[in-house]
């Protein structure tokens, strides 16, 4: 098994920005372009998102997790008053890898979908 940090950033971490790209638009009503400006991607790899063509692997286990939900909104919140910094954003995206290696069954779920693979 691969170390948990390069599972997290590989095959969880685009799931959690296509989350925050989705809760982004619903609120607040904007553009492809302008998550993609905030979440610091192209415009396309926002599309491949809404799309479920990035990110879609684990998607449905992590909307799951009310910690993960959280996390979610509280990133959107903060992109969109731009308070935020990035060592705050860096710290949630940190926060949401306990959260996953906390949850057994999440993790178990994700080494047998990395099995198959």
């Amino acid at each position: 098994m691969r170390p948990s940090c390069e599972v997290v950033s590989r095959y969880v971490l685009p799931v959690f920005r296509s989350m925050v790209a989705k809760d982004m638009m619903s609120k607040y009503k904007i553009s492809q372009s302008e998550v993609a400006s905030k979440l610091g991607v192209t415009q396309a790899a926002i599309s491949h998102y809404l799309k479920s063509k990035r990110g879609a692997k684990m998607a449905s286990e992590l909307e799951t997790i009310p910690e993960v939900k959280a996390a979610v909104a509280k990133i959107s919140e903060e992109l969109m008053s731009k308070k935020s910094e990035d060592d705050l954003l860096f710290d949630e995206f940190c926060g949401l890898c306990k959260i996953i290696r906390k949850n057994s069954l999440l993790w178990e779920r994700m080494e047998e979908i990395l099995q198959n693979r």
